[in-house]
């Protein structure tokens, strides 16, 4: 457990050392994922690629994963849609993301999401993607709605947030 708030937090790759079992976030899907094998699975398949916010290099305040998906066109607000092709865009997905309930108001979302944008920006620049993409989970809406996150429109729980937007805070 994370007890003194005044600890350095670092941002590293999941690896076996994390105690993921000592990990609560209160969503039973994303506690499961997390402790369980999927995580691992997920990522030594390359599914996607996992990282952790940890002050020790094992306990985890939280976590998130990254890996590429697909948009149509035609699921975007028409005012975007109209200047995309009608093939796939490239899009990057913060497939999961989660933070230690006993860390809650200590801006750790904050930390993450930004951890995220920055890594999901400067792959950007290796191989293109449009956006970064969410799926909200049941709370998180407003949270995302914040940093400028857009629902598509077929879906209002999965969200989007331009790559040119992530551009205005590294780039």
């Amino acid at each position: 457990m994370i007890q003194d708030q005044t600890l350095a937090y670092n941002f590293e790759p999941l690896s076996e050392w994390h105690d993921r079992a000592a990990f609560f976030c209160g969503n039973d899907a994303l506690d499961a994922y997390f402790r369980g094998d999927p995580i691992r699975q997920d990522v030594s398949r390359r599914v996607t690629n996992a990282f952790v916010l940890t002050p020790d290099g094992r306990s985890v305040a939280g976590f998130y994963t990254l890996s590429p998906i697909s948009i149509l066109s035609v699921e975007l607000p028409a005012s975007l849609a109209k200047k995309l092709p009608r093939r796939p865009i490239g899009a990057t997905l913060i497939g999961r993301m989660g933070r230690d309930v006993r860390l809650k108001g200590k801006g750790i979302g904050e930390m993450l999401l930004m951890d995220a944008l920055y890594k999901a920006w400067k792959a950007s620049k290796l191989v293109s993607s449009w956006a970064v993409v969410v799926d909200a989970k049941e709370g998180a809406r407003d949270f995302y709605i914040k940093y400028e996150f857009t629902p598509l429109a077929s879906q209002p729980d999965r969200m989007f947030l331009l790559m040119k937007k992530v551009d205005l805070l590294f780039g």
